[in-house]
């Protein structure tokens, strides 16, 4: 069976998501071929994304990842909502089932794996997390999905992390979910067991430093869901301090993996998508430091 599959977002020349589809569907001995539709390129506007799904499903394409702006936007436009994309009212996949579309998230697939993995034994007995935009949803949902005992919610846009906290609360009632603004957070962090970092601070044109790592006790744990870089200046300071730290690198393989197991069915290999994600991404890293000397 030959597998046609795609991205649509905005600014989306550079993802690694292609590279990883390709190499592990080729790993499996799957036809599978991956194209990107950036709408900046295309002159589409976030709004258009149902009839891209539409064009896309007549020219044969199997499935559709979804990035920004359209994760919100594509829940309205498709047939039918996986439970938990429901519940997030968010979606990264659209999946081609006959003349019907299926949209899932695999965000916090990936991140609930990434946590399992990357971070055993840690204690999610009390964790706060800063940011609750798209990924901080998807953040949110795995650390309660994990069995997150109490998430205390930060954010600069009130209603928006009042919204969120209330969609968990309603998904997960037996557990705790709290919510603070900015200039209120640090007790909180203060005592933590873990701090989940889900804002664009940090990325390599949002320099800085979402919160004073300072304020940690030593035992926790400290998570970044950005992954370019993936030494964010926050994990070199928690590093540093001696915290275990949570790169967002495994949260991408993990969404990435769930996507890709979802389309074909088969079972991709998560240790060999990570490794040829790391790969991809020090070669990024060379590829930079070549241009700056």
């Amino acid at each position: 069976m030959r597998y046609l599959v795609g991205l649509i977002g905005s600014g989306i020349t550079e993802s690694l998501t292609p590279p990883m589809h390709e190499a592990e569907a080729s790993a499996l001995a799957l036809d599978y071929e991956y194209r990107i539709l950036d709408l900046a390129r295309l002159g589409r506007a976030p709004d258009d994304v149902g009839s891209l799904l539409i064009q896309a499903r007549q020219e044969g394409f199997s499935a559709m990842n979804i990035t920004h702006p359209c994760k919100q936007r594509v829940v309205d436009v498709v047939d039918e909502l996986e439970e938990d994309a429901d519940h997030l009212r968010a979606a990264n996949l659209v999946v081609f089932v006959g003349s019907r579309t299926v949209a899932f998230n695999t965000d916090w697939m990936g991140y609930r794996d990434a946590l399992i993995v990357g971070l055993p034994g840690a204690s999610f007995d009390r964790v706060v997390q800063v940011g609750c935009g798209g990924a901080g949803a998807a953040t949110a949902y795995a650390l309660l999905s994990h069995g997150t005992a109490t998430l205390e919610l930060c954010d600069v846009d009130e209603a928006r992390r009042e919204d969120l906290a209330a969609r968990m609360r309603t998904r997960f009632p037996t557990q705790v979910v709290r919510t603070w603004p900015p200039g209120e957070i640090s007790a909180a962090i203060a005592r933590a067991s873990g701090v989940v970092h889900a804002t664009p601070t940090g990325m390599r044109h949002h320099p800085g430093v979402a919160f004073d790592v300072g304020l940690l006790q030593p035992h926790a744990w400290v998570s970044d869901v950005v992954y370019r870089p993936l030494q964010t200046e926050l994990l070199r300071q928690a590093a540093e301090r001696g915290h275990r730290v949570l790169d967002g690198g495994l949260m991408a393989v993990g969404q990435a993996y769930a996507s890709l197991r979802i389309i074909t069915g088969a079972q991709p290999d998560r240790g060999r998508m990570e490794r040829h994600f790391r790969t991809l991404t020090s070669a990024e890293d060379r590829a930079r430091g070549r241009r700056r000397s």
